[in-house]
């Protein structure tokens, strides 16, 4: 007797900031709709339980990482690990999403039928396959591989004696006190893990093929603080949107007059360096400010141990690994007890899950994303990808207010699917313009944005709350599968 598949309303994909935070909006909003989040590992939090390296700690503001809906309460602006994933797991609990979470369920394929109007997805659970069926697939997992980080070859690498340890799979067991250390990288895991390991090491080297832009921000919120007598109802939402307008200015500005923003980052570094360190080969990029992320370092920590001496920059290319260290192509070589290798992500769009929609495999890159949360001519899928110039959390907001309004939509005129239609002298972008390493590995595997809304999104807060937040849900390039299409009146394109 072959059983019948679990049907759920709704089913995310991913138990990370982006998932919980989907699942609590459908709670709140659309509590009749059945809702199932599958994570497919051991525990919730996504990258914020998965990694475990000294001094992880979040990049951007906690007033914009922290939910609109949630507020993040004091005055620390950059949060350690640990406290953020309290953070997520506390939500998760208010919103009871945590009993909707299943463990050890990873995604493999999603089969859309067109008859039905429903996902039949197939799932490993720990070994065994399990299939479910759902109304609405939401993908909620990032765009990095969580098995695979980027991890180039370098030569001699079999012959090192010591200990090469990339952030993604830290060791618990590594024990680096008083070891000299090397940690190969420039961008946001490199300048965090520095002046974490720092005091405890004997020496940490940063090694660098090529500077990134590093600027010191306070780790505390002035603004927050001066307003910690006011109701945090009150507090939270001027400092969260002063800190939205101050980082859309800076980008903008970072945009529009490069040099300028290039002096001014010049100027703010130049105090906080010893004089001994040439600013200009150590941090002075090749590229413009925000061509790649920029990192930020709560009260200048890496400038502190650069000063008193704990750690040290080194810009120069890698020849090959010897059994005590690397040799440098300048001829240098840096004797290391142990390398750390924050060598960046590896992109994997939509967790890796196979798409199929009525038989016809999905290549991602022969679809466009509308609005940054659905792709054409798949029907009721939507996914979660963040901001790369701000807080990831803005735009996974935005794209929870969004499917709640979606489906209040789909309910009042009866529509059982929804699918963005493309339009044909719409031209092809690239899905994110980023210049960072990891982007450009992938762009030939991601979807492609399109000249202009609602194909494409402006990497602007304010821009795309008119777009997301506020727009018409029934805009023209959405088709709906209702009843009157049913019986051939109109019909849901999906090509």
């Amino acid at each position: 007797m072959v059983s019948t598949p679990e049907h759920v309303d709704v089913l995310i994909v991913g138990a990370g900031l982006s998932g919980i935070g989907a699942a609590c909006q459908l709670r709140e909003h659309h509590p009749a709709r059945s809702v199932a989040v599958l994570e497919a590992r051991e525990a919730s939090g996504g990258t914020w339980d998965l990694f475990q390296y000294p001094g992880i700690r979040s990049d951007s503001d906690m007033f914009t990482f922290s939910f609109r809906w949630r507020p993040w309460v004091g005055d620390r602006a950059l949060a350690d690990g640990p406290s953020i994933l309290d953070y997520l797991r506390t939500v998760a609990s208010e919103y009871g999403v945590d009993e909707l979470i299943r463990y050890r369920h990873r995604v493999v394929r999603a089969s859309w039928d067109s008859a039905t109007a429903r996902w039949t997805v197939e799932i490993d659970r720990d070994g065994q396959a399990v299939t479910m069926t759902c109304g609405l697939l939401w993908c909620a997992s990032g765009y990095y591989d969580y098995e695979e980080p980027f991890a180039p070859e370098f030569p001699g690498a079999d012959e090192y004696a010591g200990r090469i340890v990339h952030p993604q799979h830290w060791p618990a067991d590594l024990d680096y006190a008083g070891q000299q250390v090397v940690v190969i990288g420039s961008g946001a895991t490199a300048v965090t893990l520095v002046p974490a390991m720092a005091p405890t090491a004997g020496h940490v080297t940063m090694l660098q093929r090529s500077p990134s832009y590093v600027l010191s921000r306070p780790a505390r919120d002035g603004l927050a603080t001066r307003l910690e007598a006011l109701p945090t109802r009150v507090s939270y939402p001027i400092v969260r949107w002063a800190n939205i307008l101050v980082a859309l200015g800076f980008y903008q500005a970072a945009r529009r007059w490069p040099e300028k923003v290039k002096e001014m980052i010049r100027k703010g570094r130049r105090a906080e360096l010893p004089d001994d360190l040439d600013a200009d080969v150590h941090f002075e990029p090749r590229y413009n400010p925000w061509d790649q992320r920029l990192c930020f370092v709560p009260d200048g920590d890496l400038f502190r141990e650069l000063r008193e001496g704990r750690a040290s920059m080194v810009t120069d290319t890698i020849e090959r690994f010897d059994a005590t260290g690397i040799q440098l192509t300048s001829g240098r070589h840096l004797d290391a007890d142990v390398v750390v290798t924050a060598t960046g992500l590896q992109v994997l769009a939509f967790g890796g899950v196979e798409l199929v929609v009525d038989g016809r495999p999905v290549e991602l890159s022969e679809t466009m994303a509308y609005k940054a949360l659905m792709l054409s001519g798949v029907p009721n899928l939507i996914f979660t990808i963040g901001y790369t110039n701000a807080s990831w959390t803005l735009k996974a907001d935005l794209v929870s207010e969004y499917v709640v309004r979606l489906l209040s939509h789909m309910d009042r005129i009866g529509a059982r699917a929804v699918v963005p239609v493309r339009e044909p002298d719409v031209q092809e972008r690239p899905f994110m313009d980023l210049m960072s390493g990891y982007v450009l590995r992938a762009l030939d595997r991601m979807p492609r944005q399109g000249d202009r809304a609602p194909w494409r999104l402006k990497q602007n807060y304010l821009s795309d709350l008119r777009m997301v937040r506020y727009g018409r849900i029934d805009d023209g390039v959405l088709a709906f599968d209702t009843a009157t299409a049913r019986k051939g009146e109109t019909a849901l394109t999906t090509v």
